[in-house]
């Protein structure tokens, strides 16, 4: 026998006896694993359920009700609520009921003024001396409510028709300090004036030297202005006046 029909021989034995030698294995290998298959799958399945029923029992039932549904508050004390007493029948009133009397006994007649004789005996209101009623008369006096403080703030801009109009200037008074040092320069002073046109306050805004601050101050006291006018009225406002200091003038 040669060799190719050996190996030929071989090969045909070996696929038939090996799939028949190996049959019984395969298959109990096979159905060991599904057997373990289904037997996660059921375990999965049980232990699934069981944590469920747990959750479900660790939740409470909750409803939701309306404010109008809930009843009385308990009482703090622990006491049961009073019952409300019924109130008993009442007896039927005897008012109306004539009761017979005597004639000694029974009162006069009363006469009840007509319209026209209690017209004449009232007196007119604001007349008389007062016998309990209120009087009005014509010697009340109403007093006028104060005025309110109209100052406008120093910073905040007032809108005005009219500005005020320097009527009397006064010069301010040069410092003996600042004349002998040769020191000029200028003050710009903020001055209220107020509905009659008088200087009431003075502020230095802007000042090239603080020796020039006091005589300017008083010079811009002392000045008067025409009132600022707004929808024809006076009105208290703020200007800017400048005060220069200069030498040999």
């Amino acid at each position: 026998m040669t060799d190719n029909t050996l190996v030929a021989n071989q090969a045909t034995e070996y696929g038939a006896i090996e799939i028949k030698r190996l049959y019984p294995r395969n298959l109990s290998m096979g159905l060991t694993i599904a057997v373990l298959i289904h037997l996660f799958l059921i375990g999965t399945y049980i232990f699934i359920q069981a944590i469920t029923k747990e959750d479900e029992g660790n939740f409470a039932t909750v409803r939701i009700l309306k404010y109008s549904e809930l009843g009385p508050p308990p009482s703090l004390d622990n006491t049961a609520q009073q019952q409300l007493a019924v109130a008993a029948p009442t007896v039927a009133p005897n008012v109306g009921i004539p009761t017979p009397v005597p004639d000694a006994e029974a009162p006069k007649e009363q006469t009840i003024a007509t319209q026209q004789e209690m017209n004449k005996v009232a007196s007119p209101i604001g007349e008389g001396t007062g016998g309990g009623g209120a009087q009005i008369t014509n010697d009340l006096k109403v007093e006028a409510p104060p005025e309110k403080d109209e100052t406008p703030d120093m910073n905040s801009f007032v809108a005005v028709e009219k500005m005020p109009q320097v009527v009397v200037s006064v010069p301010p008074v040069y410092p003996d300090l600042a004349k002998r040092a040769g020191v000029e320069g200028t003050v710009f002073v903020k001055i209220l004036v107020n509905k009659e046109g008088k200087a009431i306050k003075a502020v230095v805004i802007k000042s090239d030297s603080e020796v020039f601050n006091q005589p300017a101050t008083d010079a811009a006291l002392k000045f008067v202005f025409t009132p600022a006018i707004q929808h024809k009225s006076p009105v208290t406002v703020w200007v800017v006046v400048p005060f220069k200091f200069k030498l040999n003038q």
